[in-house]
């Protein structure tokens, strides 16, 4: 039996709850949410899973080893201690990514650098051969955090961040991070039951995962690699039957889920994406116009989408969400109706009082996910009806 180890998945701002949810659900043990991540405990099946079905976790990392470090020397002197032949040989390629906070450290690139010092002073001293520095493919991405004057070394099994899919080769004017577009998607509640619309969907980002998400599709299952294949005790045949046991609880939605766009460009590149995610069975995408389209069922919609904030649109920006506004009441009603934006102004201009307003960052630029229940007839007359 595999021994359970703790693991830290990284994720952005906001996202924290959701992730611990997540991690409930496919069976993590001691989760415990923090800034930006959730620790959690699991063995090495489980680190494969993690990193395999997660959809808001950007990084999963296992720590190895922590340690109080007053200064530059101390930090040299942890890694040259360190027994890193447990991980590395003389041929090994690696790299060291650094975070710091806190007045003892305040540049990653030099913590990084005297780290890798101590590594590699540690192999030359004992066999006069020393592992290289790889940037691009290494075979050990080391992680380092130090806050303050704690420090933990960990071991990042995921590689390249997770919101690196494997689906999108083709993108548009700045989009929307895999990763941000599941978290808003579980955000904003919705369950996978009732039909699902992005009428700016871009390059199809949100649509691609509000599928995966409706059909239990393991979020990186088109994923070519993760960084624990290389690791020393990779075991191939635990990591294909965890990936074959969640391939077989993939389901039919049995709802319509749709993305649209005005800009023919937008359409192929999502069309594109959502065929390299194998989902044309499940997403339908048109060539439309928001402001001229109309809910197509009476039945209950969930739209989500991520207007332009003003860095990618040419024109009156306040017009385009006042155009927004006029489109959710006159022709969505029954839809719980989601949007992202960073520019605050014009989220006034939407003219809709929001249900909700959830801070989130959209990279550096902070946004808002506003919601707008649009209701079939008056909000008076719907709550008439469901009592």
């Amino acid at each position: 039996m595999e021994e359970n180890f703790k693991m830290v998945a990284k994720t952005f701002f906001g996202f924290e709850e959701i992730l611990a949810k997540e991690l409930l659900h496919i069976g993590a043990q001691q989760i415990k949410p923090g800034n930006r991540m959730v620790s959690f405990v699991g063995d090495l099946g489980f680190l494969y899973k993690a990193n395999l079905c997660l959809r808001t976790a950007l990084k999963i990392l296992k720590p190895i080893h922590t340690a109080r470090v007053q200064d530059e020397d101390a930090l040299y002197q942890l890694f040259y201690d360190f027994p890193w032949e447990d991980f590395l040989d003389v041929d090994s390629k690696f790299v060291i990514d650094s975070v710091v906070h806190g007045t003892l450290f305040t540049h990653s690139k030099f913590a990084s650098q005297k780290a890798k010092d101590g590594l590699v002073d540690q192999f030359r001293d004992r066999y006069s051969e020393r592992p290289s520095v790889d940037l691009n493919r290494p075979d050990l991405r080391i992680n380092l955090h130090i806050q303050e004057d704690f420090c933990t070394i960990s071991l990042d099994s995921s590689g390249a961040s997770l919101h690196h899919r494997g689906y999108r080769t083709t993108t548009n004017i700045a989009p929307l991070n895999e990763v941000l577009a599941a978290g808003l998607i579980q955000l904003s509640g919705w369950k996978g039951k009732t039909d699902f619309l992005d009428p700016m969907c871009g390059s199809g980002t949100i649509v691609i995962e509000a599928a995966m998400f409706a059909s239990n599709i393991p979020a990186n299952i088109n994923r070519k690699q993760f960084a624990f294949e290389k690791w020393t005790d990779w075991d191939a045949d635990l990591f294909e039957k965890i990936q074959e046991s969640q391939l077989k609880r993939i389901k039919n939605p049995g709802i319509q889920i749709k993305g649209s766009d005005k800009a023919p460009s937008a359409i192929e590149k999502a069309t594109i994406n959502v065929e390299n995610a194998n989902l044309s069975e499940f997403i339908t995408l048109e060539k439309k116009d928001f402001f001229q389209i109309d809910k197509e069922t009476s039945g209950p919609l969930h739209l989500l989408t991520n207007p332009p904030y003003g860095e990618r649109l040419d024109g009156d920006i306040n017009a385009l969400y006042r155009g927004i506004g006029d489109a959710f009441k006159q022709s969505f009603p029954n839809t719980q109706a989601w949007l992202i934006s960073s520019n605050m102004e014009a989220l006034k201009c939407v003219g809709l009082r929001p249900s909700r307003k959830i801070k989130l960052f959209n990279g550096k630029l902070e946004s808002r996910l506003m919601f707008y229940p649009i209701y079939e007839g008056t909000k008076r007359v719907h709550k008439i009806k469901k009592d």
